[in-house]
Formats: structure tokens, sequence, C-alpha cells
């Protein structure tokens, strides 16, 4: 069995550029300092993120090509250079690059089968074979922390987040195999628990799907600004749902 603490090296990031937050604009752009320079970049986490969007906080961006802005921002420093992951999609693609070298022990023998997959009224991240049989997965994004070091997921109301876990726990009730993964793509975090400040229907909802059946399962990873990479701290944080 893998140990549980491994900080293992995902991925090297190349190109990435120091910046500074000045503030968000709006859901999908922020103003930040490059060099003494402001530059609008390009953010795909349409999460609140108060707690990052702060006057002054160091961040890191990608540059772009062929979009609307010269820039990405996909992490904000925590502390001395190790930073959260607040870019969705990087996070499913360190979560994928895991999987596929069997980080994920408790996943066992699993491979991805298809990715966006209709479950009902939604799409559901991925169908998964898991030790043979098939399950569908749902990846979810928990970059708040509180002050006792627990990644809390959402940090605002989320009608989609909601319909996702009614449509797993649905499936699992039918008889079907569903697994709900939260990535606490922050360093510094011990585990995870749902915050009802944010959106209490989501906790309820979550309490649900564990009475049901459902694996509920977190993972935690963080970007290191002095490797320029990101590391995958443990394949299996605590979930407490109450």
């Amino acid at each position: 069995m893998l140990n549980q603490n491994i900080d293992f090296r995902l991925e090297e990031v190349r190109g990435a550029i120091k910046c500074e937050i000045v503030r968000r604009i709006n859901r999908f752009l922020v103003e930040v300092l490059i060099d003494g320079s402001l530059t609008i970049a390009y953010i795909n986490n349409t999460g609140r993120l108060l707690e990052f969007m702060v006057r002054g906080r160091k961040a890191y961006c990608l540059k772009t090509y062929g979009g609307k802005t010269r820039c990405r921002l996909f992490a904000v420093d925590i502390e001395d250079n190790m930073a959260a992951i607040i870019d969705t999609k990087i996070q499913m693609r360190l979560f994928e690059n895991a999987v596929n070298k069997g980080l994920i022990y408790w996943l066992g023998k699993c491979r991805i089968v298809k990715r966006n997959c209709r479950v009902g009224r939604s799409l559901i991240d991925y169908l998964v074979e898991q030790n043979g049989r098939l399950a569908y997965l749902e990846v979810k994004s928990a970059v708040l922390r509180d002050d006792k070091g627990y990644a809390m997921y959402p940090d605002c109301p989320t009608l989609r987040g909601r319909r996702h876990v009614m449509e797993i726990i649905e499936y699992v009730e039918k008889g079907g195999l569903g697994i709900i993964v939260f990535i606490a793509a922050l360093p510094y975090v011990n585990a995870f628990k749902p915050n009802p400040v944010g959106d209490a229907e989501i906790s309820k909802l979550l309490l649900k799907a564990y009475e049901a059946g459902c694996i509920l399962k977190a993972i935690s990873m963080h970007y290191d600004g002095y490797s320029s990479s990101f590391y995958l701290d443990s394949p299996d944080i605590p979930v407490l749902l109450q």
C-alpha cells in the first residue's frame, strides 16, 4: 500500500510567471501585476476565492496563446512559495496523472474509460473501471481552508454541484457504484469537510450520499514555487461529514 503522506512530484511546470493579485474583475478575469505592469489574467475557477483575491497576494500565471488575455492565473501563494492550485483544469489533469500512475491506492486497479459522461441531467467527470467494475466518478475542487486546517467545499451556493451529487446518489441507489473525490489543492491541510456556510444543502446531500453507499474521498496536492512543480501530498485525507 502506498504511504498516505507521499509528497510525490506529479508534474514540473515550465514557464511559470510570478505575479501579484490586484483585484478580481469578474468570474473569469483578474487584474495582476507582472514585473510592475498591470495585466489581465484569465481564471477558470468560478468560486468566490475571497481569501485569494486579495490585493498584494503573490500568485503564479502561465502564458496563453490565441486567447483574449496574455496569461492564465493557476496558483496563489499561501506561505513561503507554497501555493494553492486554483486552476480546476490543472487539478483534474493532476488527478488523472495520479490515477494513471497508480498513486491513489484506494482506487485499486483503476482506469479512466471516458470523460464527461451523461448521467441523468448532468455531465459527470469520469466513467472509470475500478477492479473490474464500472463506476461514475465526480471530482470537486476544495481550495477553501479554515483556521483549523480543513479543506472545504463549496465556498458559495452551487446548484450545479447539488445536481451532480444528486445524480450520483440516484445512480448508487439503483445499484451502481458512485465515487466523489474532493481535491484539496492546498498545502498544509489535514482533512476535508463540507462547508455549510457556502452551501448548507451540499452538506446534507453528501451525508445522504454516504448513507446511500457512495464512496467519498479526498486527496491533497499543492504547487511549490521553489521547484516550480505540482506535488501530491496525500492520496487519502480524512473526510469529515459532521
